[in-house]
């Protein structure tokens, strides 16, 4: 089984950062890409970056520029850095991982952590 946690969620102040870390432990052979995802209630998940195991990023063009995905494949372990943060990126912050175990992907999320930009 494999669990993946997020945290570093919290209060901020438009103009402001936040520095999102998402963890995966368990079971597993290795991770291949992994992202960030965003939701508001009613509205769908939305895509928000991606790097691969090699480290190549990807990012929504509404947090290009401002947002920077990184990993730590030594502790299985992606960040979010937020900076320039408006009221509109307030949402539930969801990682996921695409984790190769035996010789199969399965794709995990966590349990998400909450960003609030007040303006």
């Amino acid at each position: 089984q494999v669990q993946l946690v997020e945290s570093g969620g919290g209060l901020v102040q438009a103009g402001g950062s936040l520095r999102l870390s998402c963890a995966a432990s368990g079971s597993f052979t290795s991770i291949n890409a992994m992202n960030w995802f965003r939701q508001t209630p009613g509205k769908q998940r939305e895509w928000v970056a991606g790097i691969t195991s090699s480290g190549s990023t990807n990012y929504a063009d509404s947090v290009k520029g401002r947002f920077t995905i990184s990993r730590d494949n030594a502790k299985n372990t992606i960040f979010l850095q937020m900076n320039s943060l408006k009221p509109e990126d307030t949402a539930v912050y969801y990682c996921n991982a695409n984790v190769v175990a035996g010789f199969q992907q399965y794709l995990y999320w966590g349990q998400g952590t909450q960003v609030t930009v007040s303006s």
